[in-house]
């Protein structure tokens, strides 16, 4: 088992199932990190700040270099966590979200309506990928005729972040131009989008540096992107694979909220997130020193019975209570949960007011990577 292998990553279940029952914080010395895999142990952990930072870093990759909280958000720590994070909260109110459902539906709409009942369809590139992309786009203030090259950008993201390559690396920096011009317009022509808003912002008095604003502007599009585009096909996915819930959601479309979160802790889009300790701790029964890094397995957190019981390995649209740790939780809670559950929200309401069977038609493609759990293609016939 080579945690950061992404083949592991392809079905890493069983695994997390012998984790829970036998070594739920395990030190691997091959990669020089401990795995968490039980849910109170990813909450502990989430809770506390202060012993878990994310200053270091949140991903293995991140000790092969210096992370600095200009890059973004995620490494930083209270108290300065709290005063960048207000500078986009404004954005992802629950007002402010709900305002966007109308467009979202639109844009979904648009994206279903070529598709006919018996129509076989990949729907990664067809319906998952574009809505996030779409949807984002508009919120960051990019034009329509530069989203198409997003996609691309957006990937190369996660694959510079996991697996680093020289062509990752150098599409990450178009983003980072991209964003970089995008910026000093808005400096010079404001309009009502989130560059605008971030590059005219201050914290404690002071103007954001072009780092700064990039780091957001990049994490934003990230985020905002993949976790949405695999909650979708694997929420398809899923159910493909459980006809009987897809019954359960036809029949009663009311379901459809229930059912995004289950597909949440089912897929569990990001599937880890790293901390470090910054002293000597006890967790799990085992001696965390510090310095060393935790790494939570979010992926078996959401199948732990201690959490959701018995039926913890069972698909179910009508869960509740659904504490799943698919956003993450404390202080680096996903600031765009709300927006991902709108998103997915309407997409599903409107595929199951049109069809009401998803059958497999064709061997889905599952995405190579430590830190997502998503589908690079998934054809399905539509009924």
């Amino acid at each position: 088992m080579n945690l950061l292998d992404p083949d592991f990553w392809l079905d890493p279940y069983p695994v997390f199932a012998e984790l829970r029952a036998e070594a739920p914080v395990l030190w691997h010395d091959d990669v020089k990190l401990w795995s968490v895999a039980r849910h109170d142990d990813v909450m502990r952990i989430s809770r506390d700040p202060a012993t878990f930072c994310s200053g270091k870093g949140v991903l293995p990759t991140d000790r092969e270099r210096d992370v600095s909280g200009a890059e973004s958000i995620l490494f930083l720590d209270p108290p300065d966590h709290a005063r960048y994070r207000k500078l986009v909260s404004p954005a992802f109110t629950p007002r402010r979200i709900a305002a966007l459902e109308a467009r979202v539906r639109d844009l979904a709409r648009q994206l279903l309506d070529p598709i006919s009942k018996g129509d076989t369809v990949d729907v990664a590139p067809a319906i998952a990928e574009p809505l996030p992309m779409l949807v984002i786009a508009e919120m960051l203030g990019v034009p329509a005729e530069d989203r198409g090259r997003f996609k691309v950008w957006s990937d190369a993201m996660i694959e510079a972040a996991t697996s680093p390559s020289d062509a990752a690396y150098s599409l990450a920096l178009e983003l980072w131009e991209y964003f970089a011009s995008r910026i000093d317009a808005r400096r010079q022509e404001p309009a009502d989008d989130l560059i605008s808003v971030l590059a005219h912002a201050t914290v404690d008095g002071e103007a954001l540096t072009n780092a700064e604003l990039n780091g957001f502007c990049m994490t934003l599009l990230v985020a905002g992107n993949e976790t949405t585009r695999n909650l979708i096909t694997g929420g398809i996915e899923a159910l493909a694979h459980h006809p009987d819930q897809l019954r359960r959601l036809v029949a009663d479309r009311s379901l459809v909220p229930t059912a995004v979160d289950e597909m949440l802790r089912w897929v569990t889009p990001v599937m880890n997130f790293a901390r470090t300790a910054a002293t000597d701790v006890d967790l799990g029964g085992e001696r965390v020193e510090a310095g060393q890094m935790v790494f939570m397995l979010y992926g078996s957190a959401n199948r732990d019975a201690d959490a959701f019981g018995p039926s913890a390995d069972t698909f179910d649209v009508g869960r509740q209570p659904n504490p799943h740790v698919s956003f993450g939780f404390g202080e680096h809670y996903c600031m765009g949960a709300s927006l991902a559950r709108l998103e997915a929200r309407v997409l599903f309401d409107e595929l199951l007011q049109r069809f009401s069977t998803v059958e497999l038609a064709g061997e889905p493609e599952r995405l190579r990577s430590v830190l997502m759990r998503g589908l690079v293609h998934l054809p399905v016939t539509l009924n």
